[in-house]
């Protein structure tokens, strides 16, 4: 590096204790962890994920059960991370001229962590991890596996990645500082690295992969329409959702190096039209979420409190898993479902409220040129883990609703033939 390293990039306190490198990693780390305790839960409320995503089931019943082998794993890929991050501030002592030079520490563990999920080691679940890298594979260009050979677990793994977007794009500036003269991966990020525009293609990336899959959806269904499928209207629109997201990315980069030569907007027009984005991308998505994702009456409900004549109570009167108080023209509380497993309403509306206030603020994350204007990587740190637990908390729900739906008939023939036997 050129000249003092303390003087030129002053970090913060947050970064001398957690650099960027670390961060990522305790992201990924979490995000294995999360996925445990989702299928545990699940498990619990006799929820089979494995069917649902199409893995195999256990050999025998002496095999540990699936989330178990996750938490096993997320044990492998934990103790190592605490014992570089322990190394690491043995090392630093907390000095901004040493957590600069010792970068090649937390990019270490980064690498191992790539590696412990390529070994093909017996007690690490291999099949988990081979499934994941396969599906990986499989979705990162855009493709959908048909239904009966897991189609929703492409559908959850691509729609993981959406909430894994920024930290996606720190992973490449972490990389690109490391392997760059002159600068270190612990420094402060500059997400300017490798060009103006990467860091905000890399971030888009998973909702083209969500986008094309949504088409290849909507292909499927006009070549072979079913009683349930329509006419795949409803493709369309999710993928007009995806598609929502690229404004706030695009108009955001176009701010961070504004130049109304360039642009022929003023900076305060560019701005209030990416603000009109992500309300639309914030408010889009929510609905989505609650409406089609989770296949809750919140917004139903509202149209008939609101609007009776025009919007009368539906008539549904299939009877609810579990007894709920609710009013006499109502089978299941206002603005859910007749079909839940979640054990009173009041889990539903907390994961509504906690929906759209994550949803806000992860849009607003998605636009890079905001780093100016809060430089403490502290809170994006935040903001990057807001979200990680907003998309645990959509799992428990979109697989609630996809296991109502498959025991319904409504996913379709071909998972009702495979359907196993019980609750």
């Amino acid at each position: 590096m050129d000249g003092d390293p303390a003087v030129e990039s002053p970090l913060d306190g947050f970064s001398l204790i957690l650099p960027l490198p670390y961060r990522i990693a305790f992201i990924l780390v979490l995000g294995v962890w999360a996925w445990g305790v989702n299928l545990h839960y699940l498990h619990l409320l006799k929820i089979d994920v494995p069917f649902l995503i199409k893995y195999p089931p256990r050999s025998s019943l002496s095999s540990l059960p699936h989330h178990q082998r996750t938490y096993a794993l997320a044990t492998t890929i934990t103790v190592p991370f605490v014992l570089s991050l322990f190394f690491f501030w043995t090392i630093t002592r907390g000095q901004p001229s040493a957590v600069l030079a010792w970068d090649f520490i937390p990019q270490s563990y980064l690498f191992l962590l790539f590696l412990l999920f390529l070994i093909p080691y017996k007690r690490l679940s291999p099949h988990g991890r081979s499934r994941f890298l396969t599906t990986l594979k499989r979705i990162s260009i855009g493709g959908i596996a048909e239904a009966q050979d897991g189609k929703f677990g492409d559908i959850l793994l691509a729609d993981v990645l959406t909430s894994y977007a920024k930290v996606l794009g720190d992973l490449f500036v972490s990389l690109c500082m490391f392997l760059s003269s002159g600068k270190s991966s612990t420094d402060k990020p500059d997400r300017g690295c490798g060009g103006q525009y990467v860091v905000p293609i890399i971030i888009s990336i998973p909702s083209m992969i969500r986008l094309r899959q949504c088409l290849i959806e909507y292909m499927r269904v006009r070549r072979n329409p079913t009683q349930h499928s329509g006419w795949g209207g409803q493709h369309l629109a999710n993928a007009l959702k995806y598609s929502s997201a690229f404004p706030v990315v695009i108009l955001s980069a176009l701010q961070r190096g504004y130049g109304p030569n360039k642009i022929g907007l003023s900076e305060t027009g560019l701005f209030r039209l990416w603000l009109f984005f992500v309300f639309l991308n914030s408010f889009y998505s929510f609905y989505w979420d609650v409406a089609k994702d989770w296949d809750l009456t919140l917004f139903s409900s509202l149209l008939s409190s609101t609007f009776p004549s025009a919007f009368p109570p539906s008539s549904d009167t299939t009877t609810n898993f579990h007894s709920n108080q609710v009013p006499p023209h109502q089978t299941h509380p206002w603005g859910l479902r007749p079909h839940t497993h979640f054990h009173t309403p009041q889990i539903y509306y907390t994961a509504i409220a906690l929906d759209l206030l994550l949803r806000c603020t992860w849009s607003l994350k998605l636009s890079p040129h905001l780093d100016h204007w809060n430089d403490l990587e502290g809170t994006i740190f935040l903001l990057e883990m807001a979200e990680v637990v907003r998309r645990w908390v959509w799992i428990f729900f979109r697989v609630e609703t996809e296991w109502v739906r498959v025991r319904s008939g409504a996913a379709g023939v071909d998972e009702m033939l495979l359907m196993p036997m019980g609750r």
